[in-house]
């Protein structure tokens, strides 16, 4: 799963740390590229030695520059990493993202409450933390399964903490 607990601190603190699925590993971009500027260049093969070379040459380009692009850009936008601490005077989550501003929210872990809407919210089995007057989510970029299992999980800290 892609979140950790910490073991337990002496003063009772635990610490969630979540990020989201990273399906394609550096190496696996490199092969992908390699493998796609492999392919894109076979027809153009044909053509060594022609000026129509030079014509399908941008055809072929394009389209790798524009997959390299997307590939970068969505790993980028998947630099997101939710940390959540838990102590017995303070429950502390804290979201960062590269290229935005970092999302703080704290409240006392004896009012903090665990909530799973399966239904009603912006994905099945949205996940939130309700306290201090405002609730937030928590592991959006989760599976359902995921989301399902670490609402337990939760549960058993927080109830830990009190």
């Amino acid at each position: 799963m892609p979140y950790r607990w910490s073991d337990p601190a002496p003063d009772g603190a635990r610490a969630l740390v979540l990020w989201p699925h990273r399906s394609l590993s550096p190496r696996g971009f490199v092969v992908f590229i390699a493998g796609s500027a492999l392919l894109l260049s076979l027809p153009l093969l044909t053509q060594v030695g022609h000026s129509s070379l030079w014509v399908l040459l941008p055809f072929c380009l394009i389209p790798l520059a524009g997959v390299w692009y997307a590939l970068q850009r969505n790993n980028r936008d998947r630099t997101i990493v939710e940390q959540l601490t838990i102590r017995p005077e303070l429950a502390r989550l804290v979201r960062r993202q590269s290229g935005r501003d970092q999302l703080e929210w704290q409240a006392n872990p004896h009012w903090v409450r665990v909530t799973l809407h399966e239904t009603g919210g912006p994905v099945p089995n949205y996940l939130t933390l309700r306290g201090n007057g405002r609730e937030v989510e928590i592991g959006a970029f989760l599976s359902e399964e995921e989301r399902v299992a670490l609402e337990r999980e939760l549960h058993t800290a927080l109830a830990l903490a009190r």
